[in-house]
């Protein structure tokens, strides 16, 4: 990594859903747990998009009415036209296997609609390499539970604000999970796969 290169962690939060609760929410109390009653309206859902400077520690999120390659394109754009990244000799974008940007087709529209982005996907069933994804359980935590929200815009107004906060507080993740790390986990894994048998469909030797 050069000085003037940076690493995006990006991904989508689904079907974030606005439930208002038929009874108010009451908060803990001495010797009591907070009450949140079960039965809900519901008031619809959106999607966070959220890309995670990992090195900088900042957060740009935006809320969608969907996923798709649409959305992600906007939030690519988001970041892209705005410095560092704008001038920037490269910018690499960390995304899962998911529809939004999955494949070399989305390597190449990235790259095409911004040149100095590079698209590095990560292992399948292994989006949890993602350090997005640790900002988005601190969000479940801190920001979406419980599920108790009027509408849409509250929710929205909600991870605005944990957003702002965020980004004036927080430190870089201390990522200790190493490419060596990554090689002796799949090893390991290749060991505990069964042997392969011969073809059943084959003859065997009398």
């Amino acid at each position: 990594m050069g000085p003037n290169e940076y690493v995006i962690s990006a991904d989508e939060k689904t079907s974030i859903q606005a439930r208002c609760r038929c009874h108010p929410t009451l908060p803990p109390g001495k010797a009591r747990m907070m009450r949140v009653n079960h039965d809900y309206h519901r008031r619809g859902a959106l999607a966070y998009l959220a890309a995670y400077d990992v090195h900088r520690a900042k957060v740009y999120g935006r809320c969608e009415d969907t996923t798709g390659i649409v959305p992600f394109t906007r939030l690519v754009e988001q970041v892209m036209t705005q410095e560092p990244y704008k001038s920037a000799e490269r910018v690499f974008w960390i995304v899962d296997n998911g529809s939004s940007h999955r494949g070399q087709a989305a390597i190449k529209r990235l790259a095409e609609q911004f040149p100095n982005t590079v698209m590095e996907h990560t292992p399948v069933h292994a989006s949890w390499l993602n350090q997005v994804e640790i900002f988005f359980s601190i969000t479940q935590r801190k920001v979406l539970s419980p599920n108790d929200f009027d509408d849409l815009d509250v929710v929205m107004e909600r991870l605005a604000a944990f957003e702002t906060r965020y980004n004036q507080a927080a430190k870089p993740f201390k990522w200790k999970f190493t490419t060596t790390d990554l090689v002796d986990l799949t090893n390991r894994l290749d060991r505990h796969r069964p042997a392969i048998t011969s073809d059943p469909a084959q003859p065997r030797a009398a």
